[in-house]
């Protein structure tokens, strides 16, 4: 469905994304993990149209789109729910889940809007409230579901635990196999890799605007220096450890 060839990406004259190499399958859960500052959002910006690239291509679903302008973009499948929510504040949660599926006819916006409310109830409830009054964890369902309402086929999510505590992570994260059971290809990006990993088919670790590292999720899970650069892990430690390591870095 996507796939990411020798892509080049700079701010100013400061290169950050170096030759990045990279595919997803239509129907797979996939996860970019990796430090602060490794390139991850970047990438998932340069894919979505909002980060111009250098050099390289983007093909989705077999069309070349890396000189598409992002609407054009998302009307092609592709949606993103970006690092730190950027929810519409003053909105209400009904206008910025308008706003979400503003390309679709009126129809379709209220089929999707009640699959939505379905999905995440608390939405439902709170739909005649500023979106800027939802708790993190109800801001992030109102990101998600602002980008459901394009009905994507690829959904991007930008490090979507950021701020929230781990029982919220875990409910985000349960989502996902739901979302790919109703036909949506998911690439995730996401500091925190246990959680990652845990729920995706295979997955690619970058740093420094590289990729170096790829394969089943399970493997990389348990590649030693995975786990000791990103999980916090020796090679012993058990799942127990690593759920433990997981949570510690959240509360932190």
């Amino acid at each position: 469905m996507l796939k990411v060839e020798n892509l080049s990406s700079n701010y100013g004259r400061i290169e950050v994304l170096h030759q990045i190499n990279f595919a997803v399958s239509a129907g797979e859960i996939v996860t970019i993990v990796g430090s602060n500052g490794a390139g991850k959002t970047t990438l998932l910006r340069a894919i979505s149209g909002v980060q111009p690239i250098g050099a390289g291509s983007i093909t989705l679903n077999g069309e070349r789109i890396e000189r598409l302008p992002a609407h054009r973009r998302l009307q092609r499948g592709l949606a993103q729910v970006p690092e730190g929510r950027h929810i519409f504040a003053p909105l209400s949660v009904a206008d910025n889940l308008a706003l979400g599926g503003w390309l679709r006819s009126a129809t379709q916006r209220r089929e999707t809007l009640t699959q939505v409310y379905d999905m995440f109830p608390v939405l439902a409830e709170k739909r005649a409230i500023s979106a800027g009054l939802l708790s993190g964890g109800q801001q992030q369902m109102l990101a998600i579901g602002r980008a459901l309402m394009s009905s994507p086929k690829l959904l991007l999510l930008d490090e979507p635990s950021m701020g929230l505590a781990p029982i919220l992570v875990d409910q985000i994260f349960a989502l996902l196999p739901r979302l790919r059971s109703q036909g949506i290809t998911i690439l995730v990006v996401e500091q925190s890799a246990y959680a990652a990993l845990a729920i995706a088919d295979r997955g690619y670790v970058m740093e420094t605007g590289r990729v170096i590292a790829s394969g089943p999720a399970a493997d990389l899970l348990n590649d030693p220096q995975v786990r000791s650069a990103y999980l916090g892990l020796t090679s012993a430690a058990s799942p127990h450890e690593a759920r433990h390591a997981y949570e510690s870095s959240h509360e932190s």
